[in-house]
């Protein structure tokens, strides 16, 4: 048995070894691996709210209504043994509960180099986690009450150490030097205090180094993923050198600190950042944008008035527009980064409604973001 078994696995090595020259190798052996989670992520990806279902939960009167027709979804009994009142931060949670459970079978259950992209996911939740806890231990909020709004998906052993932290050297050399984020804290380290703009300047760094080195990773498997992640990851760059741009006005943060935080993956590298770097109010930067086809619609459908679409939304859109079209390729990673960004927006949009049902300010209820 041992012996047919090892010719066995030759022979799969053999095949595998034989199909790696053939062009298109990657989509040619991709479901031997990896054909089962993608199949699933696709069947999970059928059970993500319609348009419908969001019409019926901005009719709900309390949030005991908004749970009922939740039942009627997908989502089924995920609030059923909440037996106290239903309030909106445990909707939240669970949201949030129901991810992570979908997510970590994916990850038990990936093969290589499936996991390294799955966590290269989750790394994005650990950085919000890790500036989350910093900032609110320096307005002094306690760590066990940060350590609950902690996104699940980001969670690692040493976070909550995180807290104890004088600068980012101190918070690299003692706690994060044996985490996944040590890769992406070269370009942090300081002996400055951590003050609030120290902190969102160590944001921003943290994040160009994370998707820099995720869009690396993305282009060395190549294929189908290469073609679908590589644009998504661009998108998710340029938004970011926009958003840090506009922030940065009416700061100290100088034009050359600013260009030092935009990731350098994106379409606009590097002409675009350039000019995002020498910009100076936000007409500038809507000009910077009108040379960019797919970010001169985002900021053309914008209004100014209150209640009325904002650039992040104009941006989230976008956002969901691509993740749909990536289900339209197969062999391909790029569905489970789509999944989770858009049951990432399912879930600010339930959120969303339930806040406004739960303060009565129904006005706004429907500036949600549909996803199908």
């Amino acid at each position: 048995k041992c012996t047919r078994l090892s010719s066995i696995l030759k022979a799969k090595g053999g095949i595998q070894a034989a199909f790696s020259t053939m062009p298109g190798y990657s989509e040619f052996y991709f479901n031997v691996d990896h054909g089962y989670l993608e199949g699933l992520v696709r069947g999970f990806k059928g059970g993500i709210l319609k348009n419908a279902d969001y019409v019926n939960l901005a009719q709900c009167e309390t949030l005991e209504d908004l749970k009922l027709h939740l039942q009627t979804t997908d989502y089924g009994n995920f609030l059923a043994n909440e037996t106290g009142p239903l309030t909106v931060s445990i909707i939240d949670d669970k949201l949030k509960t129901k991810l992570l459970t979908e997510f970590t079978y994916f990850r038990n259950h990936a093969f290589e180099p499936l996991s390294t992209f799955l966590n290269y996911i989750t790394y994005s939740y650990m950085i919000d986690n890790v500036i989350l806890l910093i900032t609110g231990t320096l307005h002094q909020h306690p760590v066990e009450e940060l350590a609950l709004k902690c996104h699940p998906l980001g969670r690692f052993e040493q976070l909550e150490a995180v807290s104890i932290a004088l600068n980012p050297a101190e918070l690299f050399n003692a706690i994060l030097v044996d985490t996944p984020l040590a890769a992406f804290f070269q370009d942090c380290l300081s002996e400055n205090d951590l003050d609030e703009m120290n902190i969102e300047i160590m944001r921003n760094k943290l994040y160009k180094s994370y998707l820099e080195a995720f869009y690396t990773f993305c282009k060395k498997l190549g294929g189908t993923t290469a073609d679908i992640m590589c644009p998504l990851l661009e998108f998710e760059a340029d938004r970011r050198a926009f958003i840090i741009t506009i922030n940065s006005f009416g700061t100290e943060l100088s034009k050359e600190d600013r260009q030092k935080l935009y990731p350098t993956c994106g379409k606009l590298h590097p002409e675009g950042l350039l000019l995002l770097a020498n910009a100076e109010d936000y007409e500038q930067v809507k000009n910077v944008a009108d040379y960019y086809g797919e970010y001169r619609a985002c900021f053309e459908g914008i209004g100014g008035g209150t209640g009325e679409k904002t650039l992040e939304d104009a941006f989230f859109e976008q956002e969901v527009r691509m993740n749909v079209l990536a289900f339209n390729n197969q062999f391909h990673f790029g569905v489970f980064y789509a999944y989770v960004k858009l049951k990432e927006q399912e879930s600010r949009n339930i959120v969303w409604i339930a806040e406004c049902i739960s303060q009565r300010h129904r006005t706004k209820i429907n500036n949600y973001i549909p996803i199908f």
